[in-house]
């Protein structure tokens, strides 16, 4: 199992991409008198964004419900289709932000060739319908097995419960299972949690492996993860 972010892709977040996809988001519903989009953003960021990063949250955020909330704010009521295209084009806007990593692929279609089941589980808030679709554009649909994002089953990584939907998906046992991520408490201390072996990805040097327990193997690249098995 994998997580995304900064794992099997690289993603280079980017305040201003914010704006930019508000922006395209309010052009998308495109009817009527639209908010000013400076105004927004800065709402966004002061009464939303910190629900994004606030410690020890295991519930993922209703995203839709969010927007449609902060929309609202601004005496703009949308139904659920030009919501949908509101979400659409924000989401597009950031895949500037998402970059497949070197040698996924490759990684990937080498652990296939050996028998695994190969899954991603990730924390992301962005509707499910989205998500899946960026894992067509990338190339990953078809080399991974499931996925399980945290948008579509309500709670995040490091709560057990989410890495155990992705075993059962997969039809193992934990303890035959592996994760692969680059957060020490979301990944490794949650996949250990759940009773599955932990390897953290560090491309930038950032981890001290002595500075976990000796269960917990860190890499600095993909391909370095074939040596584990």
């Amino acid at each position: 199992m994998f997580d995304w972010g900064d794992t099997l892709i690289e993603f280079a977040y980017d305040p201003e991409l914010v704006a930019v996809g508000h922006r395209a988001g309010l052009a998308a519903i495109g009817n009527g008198e639209l908010p000013e989009v400076a105004a927004l953003t800065e709402h966004f960021r002061e009464h939303y964004e910190p629900l994004f990063w606030t410690p020890g949250t295991i519930e993922e955020i209703e995203y839709p419900g969010l927007i449609r909330e902060l929309l609202r704010e601004f005496g703009l009521e949308v139904d659920d289709e030009a919501l949908g295209r509101f979400l659409e084009a924000e989401h597009e806007a950031w895949e500037p932000a998402r970059r497949l990593a070197a040698n996924t692929h490759a990684l990937l279609e080498s652990l296939r060739e050996r028998g695994l089941k190969l899954g991603l589980v990730s924390n992301a808030f962005d509707p499910g319908w989205l998500l899946h679709r960026d894992l067509e554009q990338m190339g990953l649909a078809d080399r991974l097995d499931f996925a399980v994002f945290s948008s579509e089953v309500g709670v995040r990584k490091p709560d057990p419960r989410i890495f155990r939907m992705a075993h059962d998906k997969a039809g193992v046992r934990p303890e035959e299972a592996m994760h692969v991520g680059d957060l020490p408490e979301e990944d490794a201390e949650g996949a250990r949690r759940a009773g599955v072996r932990p390897i953290l990805i560090d491309r930038r040097k950032r981890i001290t492996p002595i500075s976990f327990p000796s269960d917990v193997r860190v890499v600095a690249s993909l391909p370095e993860l074939l040596t584990l098995l």
